[in-house]
């Protein structure tokens, strides 16, 4: 049978229920990705489950096998396409999970169009429609209403959009911090200009002194922002 001509239609088994999806999904919210206490200060207004279609396309690439996903149907969450599948947990779709599943809408020649866009010159080998099984969150923060999705099957938690933790006050005490030592170290350098006697080893000691001074004091800053960011 020529694979690369044959459109399969497989199905990805969930292992995980409600209850687990929304676990996974506050074990996401309290890492390290979101703002401090997302999981306690959000408030979960929806959920739902449904398999959701991608297109897959496996292909050779130096020997080895490859596999690409793209949206079979339209979607806020993008990174859908990221999913890691591997062929052994892929089942064949029965029609009794119509009433869960979300038809394709994208054709398939679309989907082809954005692999080959990506991985120009790839012979495709197989080509599969495949129903992937996903828990839908919509969360409130602040006024805001986010989305997240958790896949059934491994547990994962997917977002294109959601309160991330801020940047600018980490680069903030990096930059300071970078800017003390900096300083510090070139007190030898301008103690050994001004008196090639001693000047160099009292720059040293000044910026040991110094620097043990401000270690301390810049690392309980980096503690400070950590608990509040």
């Amino acid at each position: 049978m020529d694979k690369s001509r044959t459109v399969f239609h497989w199905v990805l088994t969930p292992t995980l229920n409600g209850e687990q999806a929304e676990a996974a999904l506050k074990r996401w919210m309290s890492g390290s990705e979101t703002v401090k206490d997302l999981d306690q200060k959000s408030q979960i207004v929806n959920r739902s489950f449904r398999y959701f279609p991608l297109w897959y396309f496996r292909w050779k690439s130096d020997g080895q096998e490859r596999v690409a996903l793209e949206p079979a149907a339209a979607t806020s969450v993008t990174e859908l396409a990221h999913l890691s599948l591997l062929a052994g947990d892929l089942r064949p779709y029965a029609p009794s999970l119509e009433g869960d599943s979300e038809p394709p809408s994208v054709p398939l020649e679309a989907g082809l169009d954005w692999f080959r866009q990506s991985h120009a010159g790839a012979k495709v080998e197989e080509m599969a429609l495949v129903h992937v099984p996903i828990f839908e969150f919509k969360y409130l923060y602040r006024g805001e209403t986010y989305t997240a999705v958790v896949d059934a099957a491994t547990g994962s938690v997917l977002a294109n959009v959601y309160p991330a933790k801020a940047e600018l006050p980490y680069r903030l005490v990096g930059g300071v911090a970078a800017v003390v030592f900096l300083c510090l170290a070139s007190f030898p350098v301008i103690g050994g200009l001004a008196d090639h006697d001693g000047g160099a080893i009292a720059g040293f000691l000044l910026c040991s002194g110094l620097g043990l001074i401000a270690a301390p004091i810049l690392m309980a800053w980096a503690g400070w922002v950590a608990a509040r960011v």
